[in-house]
């Protein structure tokens, strides 16, 4: 199998698929990801707390395009192999 766009475009989404489904009480507090670890106002946003925001974003928005993505993606799968 070739790399190609639709491979690149199907590894993207399969990655943001796994920031969206983690969860915070099971996985991210145990690493230490919580969201009461992240940093107080006024202070320089660390790279820690910037990844925790992202994967909260991700969780939020990308909650409806990514079911609609992946709906997408399983027809084109199943209908071209």
């Amino acid at each position: 199998m070739a790399l190609g766009l639709y491979s690149l475009i199907e590894a993207a989404l399969l990655c943001v698929n796994a920031i969206a489904v983690l969860n915070e009480e099971r996985f991210l507090s145990k690493v230490g990801w919580a969201t009461d670890t992240v940093s107080g106002f006024g202070e320089q946003p660390g790279m820690k707390s910037q990844i925790i925001n992202l994967i909260r974003s991700v969780r939020m928005v990308m909650r409806i395009p990514l079911i609609i993505v992946n709906t997408i993606t399983i027809v084109l799968l199943l209908l071209f192999g």
